[in-house]
């Protein structure tokens, strides 16, 4: 049996090339990174060397760049660093209805400590406006965080304008770009960014690694404690082979990113093409400004949920939202938030493609499509009840 796989946006494989590298800091050299002897200084020195890719990367410095276990983990020290190290100065929080939850339930926990936390509708499009932003902002907002780009359905938000607003305001601004690395240029300036999110696995790099940019001047108070790694900000013994796997993902995911992107694009627009030729389906997210790899489609009279297992059973996998609320029986935040109901939610699909896809993936998946649509409506009692 053929298998595709085409849930990128949850994770994607470790590139040979990033594991060739990790490998001698799981075996030979293994010196704690914080020791002054030689194998110390040899972990220290691979360490510095993918902060230097990841700066390089972003168009940052590199003391700009704390490691971290992940993006969950960058966007908690950011949005509980500042409230804590600006409290004095406001506690209004702006972020979107269509975060990621490691965005969305931090601040939803800062508000039942006393923060004040607007949240920001979005267009059908999942978009969230400028207007919307500089509308929100008071002389206590102390930050915004908007997302780059969503997870689930691929929308690029403004955040260059977002950012601009910001700026002038006084304000720190974060952005949540775990999706955006290597689908789409992310510079830091040019974003107009305080502090940014990243993850390695999302761009072909290992699991439990991450990367927040924090800008210098920002100021960001300590949460954790127990040691002086990455300036006292995250504490505790280095993950060095993941981080090292982390410098070199990023750097290979940036090289030639256009042509990759591309080739991404095209095979994108033939799948939704062919999906959304079969009936009573539609598009989810905004149909231009969306990450190339990125096809979020609702199938009515159907169950996301039906489709996603029918679908591995032809070994294709693909997933009906964030990888991290998958086991929840509700319809994701992001659908009902772009004003989608409850069924149309229910029936959504997120496939999102990577450099690996091919032209005959996609045509294996508008082959057995099709068929596996009309069996599962064909024992839908709202299908068969003459909604159709």
């Amino acid at each position: 049996m053929r298998k595709v796989y085409l849930d990128h946006a949850a994770t994607t494989r470790l590139n040979e090339e990033v594991l060739k590298e990790m490998l001698p800091y799981l075996t030979e050299h293994f010196g704690n990174p914080s020791s002054i002897h030689s194998y110390g200084r040899k972990a220290r020195a691979a360490i510095e060397e993918a902060r230097e890719r990841v700066a390089t990367a972003l168009g940052a410095a590199a003391e700009e760049i704390i490691f971290t276990s992940g993006a969950t983990e960058a966007n908690n020290l950011t949005i509980r660093g500042i409230a804590r190290a600006l409290r004095e100065k406001g506690n209004h929080i702006i972020t979107s209805a269509v975060e990621h939850h490691a965005v969305y339930d931090t601040c939803l926990a800062l508000q039942k400590e006393g923060f004040d936390v607007t949240i920001l509708p979005v267009d059908e499009y999942g978009m969230v406006s400028v207007n919307a932003v500089a509308d929100a902002i008071t002389d206590k907002t102390i930050l915004v965080s908007i997302m780059l780009a969503n997870n689930e359905v691929g929308t690029i938000m403004p955040i260059a304008e977002i950012g601009k607003l910001c700026r002038e305001r006084g304000i720190p601004f974060h952005t949540d770009a775990v999706q955006a690395i290597g689908n789409i240029p992310v510079n830091v300036d040019n974003l107009n960014v305080d502090l940014l999110s990243l993850s390695a696995h999302k761009f072909y790099g290992p699991k439990g690694v991450g990367a927040l940019y924090l800008r210098k001047g920002t100021r960001l108070s300590v949460y954790h404690h127990g040691g002086a790694q990455e300036r006292k900000l995250r504490p505790g013994t280095e993950n060095v082979a993941g981080i090292v796997g982390l410098g070199k993902a990023i750097e290979l995911a940036v090289k030639d990113l256009e042509p990759k992107a591309n080739r991404i694009r095209a095979l994108r627009d033939k799948l939704q093409e062919g999906l959304l030729a079969i009936e009573h389906t539609k598009l989810n997210g905004h149909p231009e400004q969306r990450l190339p790899g990125n096809l979020n489609v609702s199938i009515l009279y159907v169950e996301g949920e039906s489709l996603i297992l029918s679908l591995d059973l032809k070994g294709i996998a693909c997933s009906s939202g964030s990888a991290c609320t998958s086991g929840s029986l509700d319809p994701s935040h992001v659908l009902m938030a772009m004003g989608l109901d409850h069924q149309t939610a229910h029936g959504s699909l997120r496939f999102s493609l990577g450099v690996d896809n091919t032209e005959e993936d996609i045509d294996y998946v508008l082959k057995v499509m099709p068929d596996i649509v009309a069996r599962l409506r064909s024992m839908s009692p709202v299908y068969q009840g003459g909604s159709k």
